[in-house]
C-alpha cells in the first residue's frame, strides 16, 4: 500500500515539476525592474504594450532582431508591439532615430528596418550622415526631395522628441531594452546576456499583466 501511495504521489508530482520548469518564476530587481514612474501606454484596456528600445548601431540589437521576429509570430493577439529608437545625448543616435521615423512616416518602416541593420552590421556600410542616409533611402524609391521634406518634417521631429523623452522616463541605460506595459523594464544584463531568456522574461511579464488586467476587469 505504501509503495502504491508513493507511486501515486510521484505520478502527480512529475507533471507539476514539468509545468514549473516550463513556466519559471522571475523576480523583480533581478530579472526585471519596475519603473519608478510607470508610463501611460497607447493600447486599449485589456491589451498589453511591449516596446523594444533599440539603436541601429547596436550589435546586440542586431542579433536580437531574428529572435524578435520569431517572437512576433507567436505573441498573443492582445499584445501590441512597438519599436522605438532610444535616444541618448549622442547625435548619431538622434540621426538614426530620425531615419527610423522618416521610413515609418513614408510607409516604408517594415520594408527598411532589417535592411538598415544589415547595411550597418553585415555590409559595414557608413550611414553616419544625412546625405548617406538619403542615398540609402533612394534605393527604396524615395526621392531626395521626399526624403528631405519628411526628414525635416514636424511629424518626424515630434516622434523623435517623444522617443527621447521616453528613453529618459523608461530609465534605460543601454539597448536593447524592452518595456512591458509601461511599467516593467527588461535588459540584457538582467537576462544574463541571453536574448532567448530576455524574451522569456517578457513573456512572463505579459502573462502577469494579462492576469492582472483580467482581475481588474472582474472587480469593476
Amino acid at each position: 500500500m505504501k509503495r502504491y501511495l508513493a507511486w501515486l504521489f510521484l505520478l502527480f508530482l512529475v507533471p507539476a515539476v514539468a509545468l514549473a520548469a516550463e513556466t519559471p518564476e522571475y523576480n523583480e530587481g533581478i530579472d526585471y525592474q519596475v519603473l519608478t514612474h510607470p508610463q501611460p501606454t497607447t493600447v486599449d484596456t485589456g491589451s498589453v504594450e511591449v516596446v523594444e528600445m533599440f539603436w541601429y548601431g547596436c550589435p546586440h540589437c542586431f542579433h536580437l532582431e531574428p529572435l524578435l521576429k520569431n517572437w512576433l509570430k507567436k505573441k498573443p493577439a492582445r499584445v501590441t508591439f512597438i519599436r522605438m529608437p532610444a535616444i541618448f545625448n549622442n547625435p548619431e543616435w538622434q540621426l538614426d532615430a530620425t531615419a527610423f521615423y522618416t521610413a515609418e512616416v513614408l510607409g516604408k518602416g517594415e520594408k527598411m528596418h532589417t535592411p538598415l541593420f544589415d547595411a550597418i552590421h553585415v555590409q559595414n556600410r557608413p550611414l553616419h550622415t544625412r546625405d548617406q542616409l538619403m542615398q540609402f533611402f533612394s534605393e527604396f524609391g524615395v526621392s531626395n526631395d521626399e526624403f528631405r521634406n519628411t526628414f525635416d518634417s514636424f511629424t518626424v521631429q515630434a516622434k523623435v522628441q517623444r522617443a527621447a523623452d521616453l528613453t529618459r522616463k523608461y530609465e534605460i541605460n543601454g539597448v536593447p531594452t524592452i518595456i512591458v506595459d509601461g511599467k516593467y523594464r527588461v535588459d540584457g544584463n538582467m537576462a544574463g546576456g541571453s536574448y532567448e531568456n530576455m524574451l522569456k522574461i517578457v513573456d512572463y511579464l505579459v502573462r502577469k499583466e494579462m492576469k492582472e488586467n483580467k482581475t481588474t476587469a472582474k472587480s469593476q
